[in-house]
């Protein structure tokens, strides 16, 4: 049964920093590629970010570029958003997701329709 868990929302002032981590089970999420979207309420689902397999490709929204980074670890067992320089407008649910077409895909997509598997969420909420 694949699964995702996202973790590490919260709340942070401007200007602040988190790192949030999805890790997989049911699958191995080291051979596809992962995204990160976020969604605000009345506001579609935004692809913030993704990595292809290997993650020598990676690919940004422009309102993220700069200041956010994705991220697999060395096992490949865990994938990491680090948000740096946070604004109130990054305040949303967080979601990771995985394309379970993409085993061995060197590029990804930021595309919601892409990605087959989603996690529950998690928060984060940037206020002063």
């Amino acid at each position: 049964q694949v699964q995702l868990v996202e973790s590490g929302g919260g709340l942070v002032q401007p200007g602040g920093s988190l790192r949030l981590s999805c890790a997989g089970s049911g699958f191995t999420l080291g051979s596809y590629t992962i995204g990160w979207f976020r969604e605000v309420p009345g506001k579609d689902r935004e692809g913030v970010s993704c990595i292809g397999t290997s993650g020598g490709f990676t690919n940004y929204a422009d309102s993220v570029k700069g200041r956010f980074t994705i991220s697999r670890d060395s096992a490949g067992n865990t994938v990491y958003l680090q948000m740096n320089n946070l604004k109130p407008e990054d305040t949303a649910v967080y979601y990771c997701a995985v394309d379970l077409d993409s085993s061995g895909n060197y590029y990804c997509s930021r595309g919601i329709d892409d990605y087959d598997y989603w996690g529950q969420g998690t928060q984060v909420t940037v206020s002063s």
